[in-house]
């Protein structure tokens, strides 16, 4: 486990606590993604969305019991963080580099593609009524159903899958089977809840797909990069231990 005690703003960029800084990320995407959803909206930055559409998507139901592994999403996201923050610098830092080069590389997309998706249904019409369907309801109500390709639910799920498959404490084979199961069912949320296209959830597999060798190609500028903090990090932990 991580010793945070020590932690100060002195010591911030030193080889124990420097992967910390890659969390000022957070607040830089935050405010990039409302330009991106409200501040150049209407402002003559552009006007027309682009509708996302496969006819894959007419085959696939709205299902409203998906808003769990939907919402699941955060509770997944905020705990790897949390756990390779106390146990796992490198993984921690694997992590936040997809979601870094992701993200950014989809509010690119989102600036010069603005898009949109026209699959939402009118949910008082469909004949029943229940909690789930409520929640939909409200999700509808505060969450735009612009800016969709690449699909950041996606991103940052496969964010959180890609590293943990080598994450301490996290090898066994049920742990791994959690992992891949949560992946694939806040995967399939997007697409159940009406939420993306396919094309969305395709758009950003493939965008991760050309991420992971960044990441975890043991030739890569970036992985050798982090493999050597990590090398460093974990010297110095051992310093402090002694």
């Amino acid at each position: 486990m991580i010793d945070y005690r020590k932690l100060r703003l002195k010591n911030l960029t030193s080889p124990e606590f420097s992967h910390l800084l890659l969390l000022l990320f957070w607040p830089v995407y935050g405010i990039l993604f409302w330009l991106a959803e409200k501040g150049f909206s209407g402002h003559g930055f552009y006007e027309n969305y682009t509708p996302i559409y496969s006819p894959l998507d007419d085959f696939i139901p709205f299902c409203e019991i998906f808003v769990i592994p939907y919402y699941i999403w955060f509770g997944f996201i905020i705990g790897m963080l949390l756990y390779t923050m106390l146990f796992d610098a490198a993984a921690f830092r694997k992590m936040m580099w997809i979601v870094i080069i992701t993200y950014s590389v989809t509010i690119f997309i989102y600036l010069i593609f603005p898009n949109c998706q026209e699959l939402r249904p009118d949910v008082d019409s469909l004949g029943r009524d229940n909690i789930f369907l409520d929640i939909a309801r409200n999700l509808y109500d505060f969450d735009t159903n612009t800016n969709v390709c690449p699909s950041i639910h996606v991103l940052g799920s496969m964010a959180v899958f890609m590293p943990s498959w080598n994450t301490k404490h996290m090898t066994s084979w049920w742990c791994r089977s959690i992992m891949f199961i949560l992946n694939i069912l806040i995967c399939f949320s997007t697409v159940f809840l009406k939420q993306h296209s396919i094309i969305d959830v395709f758009a950003s597999f493939a965008l991760c797909a050309l991420v992971y060798p960044l990441i975890f190609w043991k030739k890569s500028p970036l992985n050798k990069k982090i493999a050597e903090k990590s090398s460093v990090h974990n010297k110095a932990e051992e310093i402090t231990a002694i």
